[in-house]
């Protein structure tokens, strides 16, 4: 008979009572996955895995400690709690560890709002299957498309529960459907490779099988014959898929962790201007049928939507219990944990500011330059924020893509790089970070 996360969740913090513990608190995970992969029109791989991970973090005063395990028996929550509390007892005393007051933790909230979970039924192996096989043949019948390097499918559900010994209790279900596709074109030194792929909360709203392999053709077939750009300065236009990963360097900067040990680019940029005039990035923990939402953190606090940046001006920092204490702030309610280790601070759903111009406007606009539709390797200085990264995409004269380039490095300072940005109108609203294509105005490009 398979146990209830709570009725676990309960066991574990008598334990840590009874071993001792002044406070605790208790994580339950029960995850299950199917994984289907095919090649060459034939299955090639299909994985399904289910387990149970318990984790529990003690505090003997200001000492805390955490164990995990996938063992759920009586006799295995005792034996955890014990080594938890001697371990506890051994540790270096920490100012800042400790639960959230009673009085701060999150007293009700809306599951059924935030649409987690999918209600309808686990998909079966042969439908993901069909699914995958219609991905590759869609991509292999492109033409200039050498062959599908993977096709793949899945499925996962999740249910978490969270408990600690100051009253907070509560935990919630979510499933995922993925379908993604590999191409390559071209033969021998001159190969290229793309992908497309999509994750959804719901499978009806996952993109067809056949546009994601199409798309992943595609995408292979017109990166054949690449150049090397010239050596110089000129407008970058990060495209849709990868101009998230420049508010992710932001979101990184602005961390509570970052901020406390002193090693961020934004340490003293509270309240100044971060971004251009008119751009705001908010977080939003309650969107719908969106991967990052969630009714509370992982310290029990509510969720809430905020904004980090407001009208290009930098309001806060990101914050959990321990790091918001260390700052002289309260918590945002960004707590993050896995089973086997204490909260720290991360962000949830991100959108920042679209503009009204298109991708193919800023094309246009931007005169000659790069889109950057790929990059690899990454040189982030922390303390400065100086950034270079090696980049492929399309090289682009008088408005128009000439031809494809590889094998160049992008660089520049990204507290310079986001004051510059100019974006597009094509995030896409159901992504966690709904950022569009970016267009930075002279960067350094290193190629020929």
């Amino acid at each position: 008979m398979t146990q209830a996360l709570d009725e676990i969740g309960a066991a574990l913090l008598a334990a840590a009572r009874k071993a001792g513990a002044d406070a605790a608190d208790a994580l339950a995970v029960r995850g299950t996955s199917v994984a289907i992969d095919v090649r060459q029109g034939k299955l090639e791989q299909a994985e399904r895995s289910e387990s149970v991970d318990i984790g529990l973090r003690v505090l003997v005063g200001r000492r805390q400690a955490c164990v995990s395990s996938s063992d759920t028996r009586p006799e295995t929550l005792a034996i955890m709690a014990e080594r938890a509390v001697a371990m506890a007892r051994e540790a270096p005393e920490d100012a800042f560890a400790g639960l959230a007051e009673p009085d701060q933790v999150a007293t009700d909230w809306d599951i059924a709002a935030l649409e987690l979970a999918d209600p309808a039924a686990e998909p079966a192996p042969d439908a993901l299957m069909r699914d995958a096989l219609e991905a590759e043949a869609a991509a292999a019948a492109v033409r200039g498309v050498s062959q599908v390097q993977s096709a793949g499918a899945a499925y996962g559900a999740q249910e978490v529960w969270l408990a600690a010994t100051n009253g907070f209790a509560g935990g919630y279900r979510r499933t995922d459907r993925s379908l993604s596709c590999v191409a390559i074109a071209g033969s021998g030194t001159g190969m290229e490779r793309d992908y497309d792929g999509d994750m959804r909360i719901f499978q009806s709203d996952l993109r067809p099988a056949g546009e994601i392999g199409r798309i992943a053709g595609m995408r292979a077939v017109e990166r054949l014959s690449p150049r090397k750009p010239k050596t110089g300065a000129y407008p970058v236009l990060f495209d849709e898929r990868i101009a998230s990963s420049l508010v992710g360097h932001l979101a990184a900067a602005i961390n509570g962790s970052a901020i406390a040990r002193g090693s961020s680019w934004l340490r003293d940029a509270l309240g100044e201007e971060v971004l251009p005039r008119g751009m705001s990035l908010i977080e939003d923990p309650h969107r719908p049928r969106v991967g990052g939402s969630r009714p509370f953190d992982a310290e029990g606090l509510a969720t809430r939507v905020r904004a980090l940046v407001d009208d290009g001006v930098l309001t806060g920092w990101t914050l959990d219990l321990a790091t918001g204490r260390k700052l002289g702030m309260p918590s945002t309610a960004n707590a993050t944990r896995g089973t086997s280790a204490p909260p720290s601070p991360s962000n949830w759903n991100l959108t920042l500011t679209q503009g009204t111009a298109s991708r193919e406007d800023l094309i246009r606009d931007m005169g000659t330059g790069l889109l950057v539709t790929s990059m690899i390797g990454s040189t982030i200085n922390p303390n400065t924020g100086d950034y270079s990264r090696g980049a492929s995409g399309f090289w682009v004269e008088k408005g128009q893509i000439a031809y494809p380039v590889n094998e160049c490095t992008i660089a520049g300072n990204l507290r310079e790089m986001l004051m510059r940005l100019i974006p597009a109108n094509d995030a896409r609203p159901w992504l966690s970070r709904v950022v569009p294509s970016l267009l930075v105005e002279g960067m350094t490009l290193a190629g020929e």
